[in-house]
Parts: C-alpha cells; structure tokens; sequence
C-alpha cells in the first residue's frame, strides 16, 4: 500500500514559497534614472549659464545704448577729448591705447610663447619637460595683482633709469607686464597642439631628407597651426580684458599715447578709476558702460573665433611638402621607378591625404 508523500514532508515545508516579489528599481533602472537626472542636470546648468550671460550682456546693453541719447555716435567713437566734468566723452584715445596695447603685448610674447613651446615639445629632454610644464601651469594661475605690483616695484623704476624719462608708465611697461601674464597661457596650449601633431609627420618628413630645424618649421609649427592661433586669441582675451596689472603700470591718464613712455589709459583702466565716483543715471556713468559693452562684444568674438578653431579638430597632412622637399620626394619615387625598370608619374605615386 503506498503512502502519501506528504506524510514524509514536514508541514512547514508542504506549503510552495511564492517567489520574492521583483525590486521595483533594478539596476538596468537606476541606471537609467540616474543618467536622465545627470543629462538634465546638465541642460539646467548649459540653459543657466546662457540664461546669465544673456542677462548681462542685455543689461550692459541696455545701458550702454543710453549714451547716444545725450551725445552722438560720431562724438563718442572718433572724439579724443575726455572731460566729463565739461560734457566731452570722447572714446577714441582709450579704444587706440586699447588697440595698440594688444598689439605690442602679442607681438612681444607671441615669438617667446611659440618657441618656448617648440623647445619643450621637441627638443628638450624629458626631465625638462616635466618641470618646465608645471612651473608654467603655475603661472596661469598667479593672480594679476601680483605681476602687477611685480612691475610698479621692479619694471618701472628698471624703465626710469633705462630710458631716463622722469616717468615710466605707459604702454611699454603695461606690455611687458601683459606679455609675461599671457605667456604661460599661449605657451602651454602651444605646446599641446604641437605635441598633438602626429609622429607620421615627422618621420615622413625626415624620410624626404629634411632637417631637424626644417621639419619644425615647415611640418610641425603648420600642422598645428590651429591650435597656435587659439593660443593667441586666448592670450590676446586676456590681454584685452586685464585691468589690475594695467592700472598699476600705464600712467591712468585720459590722452593718446604718442609713446611709449607716455602715460596713458585704456578701456578697463579708465573704467575701474572712474566708475565708483559717478551717479548710476548720468551720462558719464552710461559711457563707462559703453566701454564695458565694447570690451564684451570685443571678448565675445575672439572666444566665438577661438571656438571654431577648435571645432576644426582633424589634422590634416600640412601643404608643406612643396617646392624643395616635394621636388626631393619626386627625385627619390623617379629614381626607384628606373631601378625597377619604370618610371611612374610622381603625382600617382605621391598623394598628400
């Protein structure tokens, strides 16, 4: 006679458990949420910061456009002549200073910048890469002040006695100083964009025959040739919109410099001497705001260009391999084309991607 199985199965156990009910987020779950959380994080922040830099170019804006009221376009941008106290808001002086102090600055650290970073990319040692690189990080962080009181206390009397002017302010000395600030900068993204450039350059460069020096200077420097020239819009932003270090050293007077030792102003000089001593609802206070608006506009573009510079990211095989090294590519394939019996045109063996 059989017997039940159940009688064998203890009654605690003759019950099926139901299965675990299912977590209602799994992994697969979380993930996701978190992901959607992050990615509209991050909009919110993008929309934020567009939103605020919307709100301050509107405002600069708005106020600034208040100058044309009481005066005309003509007598604020061609006019020399600044004396608010008698009416006159000529801009003129400060946007030439503006203008040529940019220019001395870039051509007086652009050189150094370019080859400092062709000297640590390319020739020099290992250990010195890696000192001369943090040193330079070191120095895109020191704040202005100090290379601006480095200059009151060291460049300009350095200047005086140079070249025996009682005053040493002007745009010589605020160059300097503006060059030995946006050296750092320009040098080290230099030196990414030619340490970026691919070996295959180089070594279809020294295959043709071509010097050290000649590969620099005709494949290296012109591949990364892009990344220079973001290089100097950044150095030149900075240049623009420094105002400490150029309050302590260019002489803070409203004229045009005939020289380089007169003393001078430019736009954020004259705008951070001037701008606590006004009334908010004066002409004077909606043509330092001009000034402010013109200095955006002038930021805006640059960075705009220094973007689309990087938009342009592939490299491409530089069109430098012409004149004499090309003509030395097409001796080398012609002469291996008669030891094998042929003699192919150059232009079908010799294709730059």
């Amino acid at each position: 006679m059989s017997t039940p199985v159940q009688q064998y199965v203890p009654k605690e156990r003759q019950v099926l458990t139901p299965p675990a009910k299912r977590r209602r987020f799994s992994r697969s779950a979380r993930v996701r949420f978190t992901n959607r959380m992050f990615t509209y994080y991050f909009w919110f922040s993008i929309l934020a910061l567009c939103l605020v830099l919307g709100l301050v170019i509107f405002f600069i804006g708005k106020t600034a456009l208040l100058t044309f009221r009481d005066i005309s376009f003509a007598d604020f941008f061609l006019s020399f002549n600044w004396t608010p106290e008698e009416e006159h808001y000529g801009a003129a002086a400060f946007i030439i200073n503006t203008l040529s102090l940019t220019a001395l600055t870039l051509a007086l650290a652009v050189p150094v910048s370019v080859g400092l970073a062709v000297l640590i990319a390319e020739i020099a040692p290992g250990w010195l890469k890696n000192a001369m690189r943090p040193i330079l990080d070191l120095l895109v962080g020191v704040p202005s002040i100090v290379y601006g009181y480095l200059g009151l206390t060291v460049l300009i009397p350095f200047l005086r006695r140079l070249s025996g002017e009682n005053l040493g302010d002007g745009l010589l000395a605020a160059a300097l100083v503006l060059a030995l600030m946006v050296l750092p900068t320009i040098c080290r993204i230099s030196d990414d964009a030619i340490s970026a450039v691919p070996k295959k350059y180089r070594e279809a460069a020294y295959a043709t025959g071509s010097t050290r020096l000649q590969v620099m200077m005709r494949v290296v420097i012109p591949a990364a040739g892009r990344g220079i020239i973001a290089a100097v819009i950044m150095g030149m932003t900075r240049a623009i919109g420094e105002t400490m270090a150029v309050v302590m050293v260019i002489g803070n007077t409203a004229q045009l410099a005939k020289s380089l030792f007169t003393p001078a102003s430019v736009l954020t000089s004259n705008i951070v001497m001037q701008i606590s001593n006004v009334e908010f609802d004066s002409t004077w206070n909606y043509a330092l705001h001009m000034m402010a608006f013109l200095l955006l506009i002038i930021s805006f573009v640059l960075i705009l260009d220094h973007g689309s510079q990087r938009r342009c990211t592939r490299q491409r095989v530089p069109q430098v391999l012409d004149g004499q090294i090309q003509r030395r590519v097409g001796l080398q394939l012609r002469t291996v084309g008669f030891l094998a019996g042929k003699t192919p045109p150059v232009d079908q063996l010799w294709r730059p991607a």
